[in-house]
């Protein structure tokens, strides 16, 4: 009994000798449910030689007992294998691996039967050939976490794949390419050492070995017929990879090294240090095309991953390879890889990480898996893994999704040639994620001129003393015969020389933009004076969309409720001629650039019906929960869909994605809406990293809107501001009295839906792309007053950035009110409910590029005025006034006294009673000043 009960509890499952399934790999395939074999077909059934020695035991308690412990060293051989490329770590106690544990013996000679046990192509075995054949299988430089994967049919196929690679021979001019471009990677940074001692480079020294991942994952990439690869990493090793893969420019390199500009001086740009270059490059293997886009990356840590997840699904959708429906059985395509680089302590440590793998397998995010390369150097800055995380490796967060772990030691680059083709394998037949741990170390400090051993001095005692990788393995492919020391030293001479003549054409080298290239052709730079573009549409074909928006087939069962307010409350208004809400603004924005053959995504938490139950994009039916998005059926030969995405609860990584699907293609009108304005907090790294100053930093435009509800509501403090007043600060919104297209993006508070109309139309009419932050209504959603016709949505309409007052009489007024958003219309009723006619009510409908000569000409309307007054809901530290009052004074020419809440800690109160008091106090106070 205790051995079956030992058995039992270290057997997780019962591996069935059967026949193992592969994918057969079709081009119109490429997504597997996670409860079938769909798309696989069975492999011949192996044979194996007889063995004639010793005796053949063959009942099942024994073999219970072998599958066992064979499965154990699967499960538990990582624990003791050899990782370290520093010998410090000790391994863990590994007692699963004793066969005495299952009642076995390494001194019994019998043979027993192993048909189906193991990879090996053998029969029968002894046990003692049985352990060293596991020992060297999951327990030497190479090992593997794989038993918690979903499926049966995961586990077998990845047993067999892990053990069958490890005895594939690597071809010699692999083995010599990989010592040449190695030590290239030495020279470079030897070189950029005595060239440029006080440059901190973040060198890839003691990791050099993701030379040789990279040449087998390109190479096997482009194999097997993946088109696009696009690949992020942090700092590290950066600069080698982008001159070594990537084509970057060295001389360009070397003058940003010498703080010259990477962009032409004719580029509107802030640039960024070296370790964030990027750039994009054709590779060649053997007739097979592969084109590599190395993303730009900030300082942020890993905020660049959601971004490369979205630019890759953005691109298999450009490149139509897949199934983007709503269907949960929804697959991408083939044709494009994202493979991302992680440091150890960032990937455990950044929440990011965990949020990027809750989209991994949902259907609306998914790209069919990543490849993962965690550069493990066992630092977290100067702090040790042993302080730096509470999980045993830094890859344990990936368990969450089940996703298999190859750990391998960075000291032998063929293991890790190895572990990339499993990884790599496992990603194309199962496409999921798949994760590369390897083990490695650090050369220098944090940076070149950082000194580790104040807070790791045994550690660096043992890398003072190490060999380099590079040479190490030089030696070893010259003492094979591979190619002689000579033939390396010629590689390396040369590649110095030409790293030399770099560095002396930097003065009169003039880079080359690259950016505005392949799908971004037809794309200009802004323009430095402010632009004005007809964003109307035919009436009656606004109609034709208005009444399409909320058309169902007859055989679905709407929501009553939806049914009756949104579906027959939009036809009704369309067929009377009634002015229409900001819902079916919206729906006729989205309709007309359809109809124009822009696609849309519009992502966010419950977007679909919108947080405030008023957009009701999608149609759900109440019988059988099928989900209808009427504006995918507007058209007969419609070619540009709307993909309405539900998104988790996550902001960061979901802001991230939508950012890379907006940089991807110019074309593609990319939004996302906040559940509630300041819900935006936990995206923050990506509005500063990226959103507000990738043009800035890498030229890189993007379309993204943002939708950020907001209004003093009396909601309390999460749920009322989305903090104006911080991107007002970010926007790059000169004090000049030129008005200017040329900012970082527009910050925009619409008051009425024809402006919201005009707007998502303005970002797709144009010649070029912004980033549109818009501060959106909640409360006056619904509002009869703040409804607007179709005519002013009509041809030779668009958006206003000053909505001026046309209700008095300007030589009448004595006193002119600025304001934005739904503030406006309660001073309205305050105005007409007293009766002044000579109160004037002016919006500010964009703040970021100010509107200075559009308020001058406001302005020049009330020859009468003494009286100029801001007035906002938000408190006097917060919202527009720090932003306004300067450029009143400066640019329009007016002082402006202020009316509002006072200075605060907190976006809002959360008691009501004082809400309402503050309320009646903000929309009273402009009228007693």
């Amino acid at each position: 009994m205790p051995i079956m009960w030992s058995i039992r509890q270290n057997l997780n499952v019962l591996w069935r000798t059967k026949v193992l399934v592969r994918r057969e790999r079709t081009p119109n395939v490429a997504y597997y449910s996670r409860n079938s074999v769909f798309g696989y077909k069975p492999s011949a059934r192996k044979t194996y030689p007889d063995s004639t020695e010793g005796s053949l035991a063959t009942n099942s308690e024994t073999k219970l007992k072998l599958l066992a412990w064979i499965n154990a060293y699967r499960q538990h051989g990582h624990k003791v294998a050899a990782l370290d490329p520093l010998g410090l770590q000790r391994p863990r106690p590994a007692p699963e691996l004793d066969p005495a544990k299952y009642g076995l013996s390494i001194q019994d000679t019998s043979y027993y039967d192993v048909e189906g046990l193991l990879q090996s192509g053998v029969k029968s075995s002894s046990l003692g050939e049985v352990e060293k054949y596991l020992q060297h299988k999951y327990c030497g430089h190479i090992a593997a976490e794989f038993m918690h994967l979903r499926t049966e049919t995961e586990r077998e196929w990845f047993a067999d794949r892990f053990e069958k690679v490890q005895d594939e021979e690597i071809p010699s001019e692999s083995k010599t390419e990989m010592a040449i471009r190695m030590a290239k990677s030495q020279v470079f940074e030897n070189f950029l050492a005595v060239k440029r001692q006080s440059l901190k480079r973040y060198g890839g020294e003691g990791s050099e070995s993701q030379v040789a991942f990279f040449m087998q994952a390109f190479q096997q990439c482009a194999e097997v017929g993946i088109e696009e690869v696009f690949v992020c990493m942090a700092h590290r090793g950066r600069l080698n990879l982008l001159i070594d893969f990537f084509g970057f420019s060295p001389t360009v390199m070397f003058r940003k090294i010498d703080g010259l500009p990477e962009f032409p001086q004719s580029a509107s740009c802030w640039g960024d240090v070296v370790s964030h270059l990027y750039c994009s490059k054709d590779l060649d293997y053997g007739g097979r095309k592969l084109h590599i886009n190395f993303l730009p990356n900030p300082s942020h840590l890993e905020s660049v991953n959601p971004v490369a997840l979205g630019k890759t699904r953005g691109r298999l959708q450009t490149l139509k390879d897949g199934d983007f429906s709503d269907d949960e059985n929804a697959f991408v395509g083939d044709k494009a890889l994202c493979i991302q680089v992680h440091g150890d302590a960032a990937f455990c440590g950044q929440g990011i990480i965990q949020e990027c793998f809750c989209l991994a397998e949902l259907p609306h995010f998914t790209v069919g898996g990543s490849v993962h390369l965690i550069i493990n150097n066992q630092l977290g800055f100067t702090t040790s893994e042993k302080k730096g995380r509470s999980s045993e490796y830094c890859t344990d967060i990936a368990k969450m999704n089940r996703n298999p772990v190859i750990h391998v030691n960075g000291d032998h680059p063929e293991e890790v040639v190895k572990a990339c083709k499993v990884a790599l394998d496992y990603r194309n037949t199962f496409r999921k994620d798949v994760l590369v741990d390897m083990v490695c170390f650090r050369l220098h400090g944090h940076n070149e001129l950082d000194d580790p051993s104040m807070t790791q001095p045994t550690m660096y005692s043992v890398i003072s003393s190490k060999k380099s990788v590079p040479d190490a393995y030089a030696e070893k492919v010259v003492a094979e015969g591979h190619m002689t020391s000579e033939e390396l030293q010629s590689e390396t001479t040369a590649h110095n020389d030409w790293l030399s003549n770099c560095l002396k054409e930097t003065v009169e080298h003039e880079p080359e933009a690259f950016n505005l290239k392949r799908h971004w052709e037809r794309m200009q730079p802004a323009p430095k004076l402010r632009t004005s573009w007809n964003t109307g549409v035919d009436v009656e074909f606004l109609r034709y969309i208005g009444m399409k928006s909320v058309e169902f087939p007859s055989d679905f069962t709407p929501h009553p409720g939806v049914f009756k307010s949104h579906v027959q409350g939009r036809q009704s208004k369309i067929t009377s001629g009634a002015k229409v809400d900001w819902a079916t603004a919206e729906a006729l924005a989205m309709g007309s650039l359809l109809s124009q053959g822009f696609p849309i995504r519009i992502s966010g938490q419950d977007v679909g019906r919108g947080t405030f139950s008023h957009r009701h994009a999608t149609f759900i039916d109440q019988n059988t929960e099928a989900v209808y998005v009427p504006l995918n059926n507007l058209l007969p030969e419609q070619t540009a869909f709307l993909e309405v995405v539900n998104s988790p609860l996550s902001e960061w990584a979901v802001l991230g994605f939508e950012y890379g699907m907006s940089i991807e293609h110019p074309d593609r009108l990319v939004i996302w809406e906040a559940q509630f304005g300041d819900f935006f907090n936990t995206a923050q790294p990506i509005v500063d990293t990226f959103v507000t100053s990738g043009e800035g930093k890498w030229l890189l435009q993007s379309g993204l809107v943002m939708l950020l509800p907001h209004g003093m509501d009396g909601a309390g403090p999460e749920h009322s501001s989305c903090r104006i007043e911080r991107f007002l600060q970010m926007c790059n919104s000169e004090e000049t009295k030129t008005d200017t297209d040329d900012v970082n993006f527009h910050f925009c508070f619409p008051t009425t839906p024809a402006q919201y109309f005009h707007l998502l139309r303005l970002q797709m009419i144009r010649n070029f792309r912004k980033p549109l932050i818009m501060a959106s209504p909640k409360g006056i959603l619904r509002l009869p007053a703040a409804t607007s016709s179709l005519d002013e949505m009509r041809p030779g309409t668009t958006f206003h950035p000053v909505l001026p007052d046309t209700s008095v009489d300007p030589s009448q007024v004595e006193r002119v009110i600025f304001c934005t958003g739904k503030h406006y219309y309660a001073l309205l009723k305050e105005r007409n409910d007293r009766q002044l006619l000579n109160t004037a009510l002016i919006r500010l409908e964009c703040l970021c590029p100010f509107p200075t000569l559009e308020l001058q000409q406001e302005l020049n309307r009330y020859p009468s005025a003494r009286d100029y007054i801001w007035s906002q809901e938000e408190h006097r530290n917060m919202g527009a006034w720090f932003f306004v009052d300067p450029r009143f004074q400066n640019l329009v020419g007016c002082k402006l006294k202020y009316a509002g809440r006072c200075n605060m800690g907190t976006t809002a109160v959360g008691v009501g009673e004082v809400h309402k008091a503050e309320a009646k106090m903000v929309i009273e106070a402009p009228f007693h000043l």
